[in-house]
């Protein structure tokens, strides 16, 4: 199984608030239709989700937020994840939208429902879930980043391969001179912030990565700009990206 998730940096404008990248994320879903394995697609907030937590001053920590933030965030994911959905379907992939309500219990994961996933993508069908705000219990919420979303999953299911789609080649060890790091364990990086990103931007990637290649698993970051990148990453092509194991 090949699990993917797509940044929202990549499939969103986040410069831009509620702007969907649609020719991107169909360049990349024509690439992942190629794959003949199992997937299962977690994707980002970008401008939609994002947008509204920093407006909201919302956060991964649970806390007491503002009822309307969360029902906005919310309301903002499922707009995001219709036009993926939508794209998907016109491009012949079985899209299953799975929200984490699904298979989440506050910020505890079901893990029934986790391995009830892997019948899904092995059924001719592809899950297609997405980082969300939740509810926590005791009139508490917090915003589940699909980075997170990412290890959850593959801690049960333990893919062939998890590979991140973002907006850049992947991990640099200078940000000027863009020194791509193609194997993580020799180089270390610098690392940028962006103002809309409350789950932790390329920081808390690369810690969910490394969360995901300690359990012996192997992770790609790569470049949605260029997608042809994702199928040679499953295929074990060489390609430009950085590699976590």
């Amino acid at each position: 199984m090949i699990l993917i998730k797509l940044g929202g940096s990549i499939i969103t404008n986040k410069e831009r608030p509620l702007s969907a990248r649609r020719k991107t994320i169909e360049n990349i879903l024509k690439q992942i239709k190629k794959i003949k394995e199992p997937k299962i697609i977690v994707h980002g907030g970008g401008s939609y989700g994002h947008y509204w937590s920093v407006k909201y001053d919302m956060h991964t920590k649970p806390a007491k937020y503002d009822t309307r933030g969360v029902s906005i965030v919310k309301n903002s994911m499922i707009e995001l994840n219709k036009i993926i959905l939508d794209i998907a379907v016109k491009n012949r992939i079985n899209a299953y939208c799975l929200p984490p309500t699904d298979f989440m219990n506050g910020n505890r994961p079901i893990k029934n429902k986790i391995l009830t996933m892997n019948d899904i993508s092995k059924s001719g069908l592809t899950p297609i879930t997405f980082g969300d705000a939740l509810w926590f219990g005791q009139k508490k919420s917090y915003i589940l980043s699909g980075d997170v979303i990412m290890t959850t999953i593959a801690k049960v299911l333990k893919p062939r391969l998890s590979i991140f789609v973002l907006n850049v080649d992947g991990v640099y060890s200078d940000l000027k001179t863009k020194k791509l790091i193609y194997d993580f364990k020799k180089e270390k990086p610098t690392i940028s912030i962006s103002k809309m990103d409350v789950t932790g931007g390329m920081t808390r990637k690369i810690t969910e990565a490394v969360k995901i290649s300690k359990s012996g698993l192997n992770v790609f970051f790569t470049n949605g700009n260029k997608p042809q990148r994702i199928t040679d990453a499953v295929s074990g092509k060489k390609f430009e990206g950085t590699l976590f194991r």
